[in-house]
């Protein structure tokens, strides 16, 4: 990876954004039929770059942090990832443009990084 167009996508969301604030108070059922259509469209999402995607990626848990200090647990706003490929970065980040992560979902945005070379790799 890195030499082949290989972009990182993280998909970022904070607990107390106004996005997930208005998402928890839904009504369960209201939730439940929202977090249906919004799967349904993620993997309609899927399905359509399908050909660019080099590693799925998934949902991320809870968080360790590990330093000088030892392992501790700590959080993030990293919700997920997905490895996709294109030809220039503005094209990687073009395929999240309207992604169902913030358009359904109360995520904030998708930030897309390029997966560079080891340097004297």
């Amino acid at each position: 990876m890195g030499t082949d167009n290989s972009y990182l996508a993280v998909f970022l969301g904070s607990k107390s954004s106004p996005q997930r604030v208005a998402w928890d108070a839904l009504s369960e059922g209201d939730r439940r039929a929202k977090e249906r259509e919004g799967m349904a469209a993620w993997k309609a999402w899927v399905d359509k770059h399908q050909a660019v995607i080099v590693a799925m990626g998934g949902p991320v848990g809870k968080t360790k942090k590990v330093s000088q200090r030892g392992t501790e647990d700590t959080s993030n706003n990293v919700g997920a990832f997905m490895v996709v490929r294109a030809d220039s970065h503005e094209a990687a980040a073009k395929l999240f443009e309207k992604h169902p992560h913030f358009t359904m979902f109360p995520g904030e945005s998708v930030e897309i990084m390029p997966v560079l070379p080891i340097p004297g790799g």
